[in-house]
């Protein structure tokens, strides 16, 4: 689901001054269009993430830009991972180049 501005905070339960301290952090990042900036059920997810953090386990915000930073790059790996898993595949189901083909195994002189 795609919702303007108030419509996250309504769903996140987030005030305006906590938003704009996690949009200047790049600990959310919503589409900017030209009507505005617009979120996603991923940044409502990332916002309770945000907010479990610093609540119930009383991380402060330089160790919720490490958390979160972590978790980014372990997205970003996964992702990597999963394309080479992918074009691995691929490559694996291709035919045999034509000149493996050609030429014949000749039989060992041992």
């Amino acid at each position: 689901m795609i919702m303007n501005k108030q419509e996250f905070l309504t769903c996140s339960g987030l005030q305006v001054q906590t938003l704009e301290f996690w949009l200047e952090q790049r600990w959310l990042i919503p589409e900017q269009t030209s009507v505005g900036m617009r979120f996603s059920d991923m940044d409502v997810a990332r916002a309770r993430l945000i907010q479990d953090l610093k609540a119930d386990f009383g991380v402060n915000d330089e160790g919720v830009d490490i958390i979160l930073r972590l978790m980014d790059q372990l997205h970003g790996l996964r992702y990597a991972l999963a394309q080479l898993h992918h074009d691995w595949e691929l490559r694996s189901k291709q035919p045999l180049a034509a000149e493996h083909m050609a030429s014949p195994k000749r039989p060992r002189s041992d």
